[in-house]
This record gives structure tokens, C-alpha cells and sequence, in this order.
């Protein structure tokens, strides 16, 4: 069993998948080909926003856009500590400090009534991120932002597809990011990202300092990276949102199996709110005494992970950041939290294994 199943969805696409790299091996524009705007034009319809900027990764959509805000040395920027560390990586990289707010318990994101006691004079954004598939609440969020000026960056890298009040994820804010990750919601097969934003200089900065801050061929108008997003990898995304209403809506449907089967053993998943909707970029439970209970699946051949295991403020590369964290709920769930097999093509005879072995292992386990 496979923790996530992409050689079925490659099987299902693998016509349009190769038709598409096929076209661009024809043209051979492997940089800015005229796959980037096509991707970037479907991409702004789904979501809904006016502008969206193809890039290299989903950590190079969070620095660019943290760029075009004018983030720099001596900012501070506020985030959760319960996330990849990306989020607060590309904040120390432009020499700001991240602070960090706790995260809600039963959902994992970030608490937006502890974000005003963290805000200061320093403070430049706001980093929500919508963590496992399910949009943080941003307009609480926003509520504590806007009156004070500070732009909000939603960080959807596991929630792209979902829905939060009619809006989708990376609409929600001033930007939104996120990543194409092969084992992402919406992925390719490397590295890939999207910024997207209604705010029209916004975007053309972020479209310059993805070039190397280029307003034209060689002259260069602003600090920038080599931030693009290839053309191959535009091209295979292209394939794949040929089926995405389909994989949200099978990701939602094998997620709802879970949280059903999963409740007559005890087994309680993150919480789904009412006004939003999930994709499951991991469907994540809270499990006692987790390492020995992976340690039991791992035997019954039943592949899980944590996301994840330590906190940002507890790693040895960002722990000095902000020394007045107190953040109980992340480092709670940090100790609980374990990934279950989730994909579109996960089959029922696998779910209903990967449910059953839970059952054994927890038992076997006890309390």
C-alpha cells in the first residue's frame, strides 16, 4: 500500500499527461513557455482571483510574496509554529523574526484570537496557513489585520481546492500561496508553486522579482530570484486539473468514510468546521501513545506519517526566534497528530485496511 497513490492517477491521465509534455518538447520554450500563462489564466478562474504568478515552489511563493510586501531585516512577521518549516524559513531568509501564535486544538490552525496580544510595532504580516486541507479562519483573522494595515499571506500549500465561506483557498486574503508538490492536492511531477492576489501592483512585482527583478531583458528594477515555474511542470498540472473537481470532491467523500468508521474505534480526526470544507491534503488523526501504535501498523504493512513532530519553536535553527512562544496547543498536538493514506484513488479495500489495522494496533497498544 502506498502512503499516497500517484501511479494511478498518472494511469488515469496518462494520455493528456504525455500530449502535454509532448507539446512543449515540439516548441521547446522550457522557460516562460505559453504553458505558464495558459496555467496561470486556469488557475485565476478556479480561484476566483484576479492575478495569478506561476513559481518555482510553494517556499518560493511565500519569499516572493514577502518581497513584493517589503519585508526585511528588523520585521517581524506572525505565523504558527504547527506547520512545514517553510513558512517561517522564508521569514528568517529576508532577516525578519518570526512570532508565533498558537494553533486551535481540534483544528491545527492557527488561533486567530491570540494573534492581537502578539502584534507590534515590528509587525508587518500575517502568515495564516491552512494546514491539512481545511482553510484557516481568515476572516477572524482579517478582522485583527485589516483595522491595523497588515496584510494577510495565506500559506495554502495542503488546501488548494477547498472552500471557506463560498471562497476558495488563496482567495481569502491580500495573497495567497501555494504549492504543487507531487503529493500535494493539485500536484506536479518536481517542484512548482502559484502566488495569486487581486492587487494589480502586487502582482506585477512578484511577477519582476520571480525573474530577477526584471522589468525588461536585462535590466533589472528590483532585487529579485530565479523563481519560475517551469514549462514542463505547467504543462502536467494542465493535465491534471483536467479531473481536479473530481479528486476534491472523491478527497471529501473518502474523508467523510473515515471520520465515519474511524469514530466506532475512538478514533477522532482533526475537526472540519461548518462554514468551510476540507481536501484532506492529509487526513490526520489524534492518537495516544502514537509511535508505538505507527510502530504496529508499519507491521501490517499500513504506511502513516506525522505532520508534524516538532514544533518550529523547538527546532534548533529557529527556537532563538521568538523566545516568548508560549504555544501549548501546537506542542500538544505536535505529541498526537499521525497522517493516514489519502488520495483521490485510494481504494475502499485500502481504506478499509488502513482502518482495520488501526483498530488492531490501538488495541494491542491499550491506554
Amino acid at each position: 500500500m502506498r502512503f499516497i497513490d500517484l501511479h494511478s492517477q498518472y494511469d488515469a491521465l496518462r494520455t493528456s499527461i504525455h500530449s502535454r509534455i509532448d507539446q512543449v518538447l515540439a516548441h521547446g520554450q522550457y522557460i516562460m513557455g505559453p504553458e505558464v500563462v495558459e496555467l496561470e489564466g486556469r488557475l485565476a478562474n478556479f480561484t476566483g482571483a484576479n492575478h495569478c504568478i506561476t513559481v518555482a515552489s510553494g517556499t518560493e511563493a511565500l519569499l516572493i510574496s514577502l518581497m513584493a510586501l517589503g519585508i526585511g531585516p528588523g520585521d517581524e512577521v506572525i505565523t504558527t509554529p504547527f506547520t512545514f518549516v517553510a513558512t517561517a524559513e522564508v521569514i528568517v531568509l529576508l532577516g525578519a523574526r518570526p512570532i508565533f501564535v498558537d494553533v486551535e486544538s481540534d483544528t491545527c490552525n492557527i488561533d486567530p484570537d491570540q494573534i492581537a496580544r502578539r502584534i507590534g510595532p515590528k509587525t508587518k504580516a500575517i502568515v495564516p496557513v491552512s494546514l491539512y486541507g481545511q482553510i484557516a479562519n481568515m476572516d477572524e483573522v482579517a478582522a485583527v489585520a485589516q483595522p491595523l494595515g497588515i496584510p494577510v499571506i495565506e500559506d495554502g500549500a495542503q488546501s488548494f481546492g477547498a472552500l471557506y465561506r463560498g471562497r476558495r483557498s488563496c482567495a481569502t486574503s491580500l495573497v495567497g500561496c501555494t504549492s504543487f508538490f507531487p503529493s500535494k492536492p493539485l500536484g506536479c511531477y518536481g517542484d512548482g508553486g502559484a502566488i495569486f492576489t487581486d492587487d494589480p501592483d502586487l502582482a506585477h512585482a512578484m511577477r519582476e522579482i520571480r525573474t530577477h527583478g526584471q522589468s525588461d531583458r536585462y535590466y533589472h528594477t528590483r532585487v529579485g530570484v530565479g523563481g519560475r515555474m517551469d514549462t514542463l511542470q505547467c504543462a502536467v498540472v494542465l493535465a491534471k486539473l483536467e479531473r481536479f473537481d473530481w479528486e476534491i470532491e472523491r478527497r471529501q467523500f473518502l474523508g467523510q468514510y473515515y471520520s465515519e468508521r474511524l469514530s466506532g474505534i475512538g478514533v477522532s480526526p482533526v475537526t472540519v468546521r461548518s462554514d468551510r470544507t476540507c481536501v484532506w491534503g492529509q487526513y490526520t488523526v489524534f492518537i495516544k501513545h502514537r509511535d508505538r501504535v505507527r510502530e504496529k501498523l508499519q507491521a501490517m504493512g499500513v504506511p502513516t506519517a506525522v505532520h508534524y513532530p516538532r514544533p518550529l519553536h523547538r527546532q534548533p535553527a529557529y527556537e532563538k526566534c521568538d523566545p516568548h512562544a508560549w504555544v501549548p496547543n501546537s506542542e500538544e498536538v505536535a505529541s498526537m497528530v499521525m497522517s493516514l493514506p489519502m488520495g483521490a484513488d485510494l481504494s475502499r479495500e485500502d481504506q478499509n485496511r488502513v482502518i482495520d489495522a488501526l483498530s488492531i494496533a490501538i488495541e494491542e497498544v491499550g491506554e
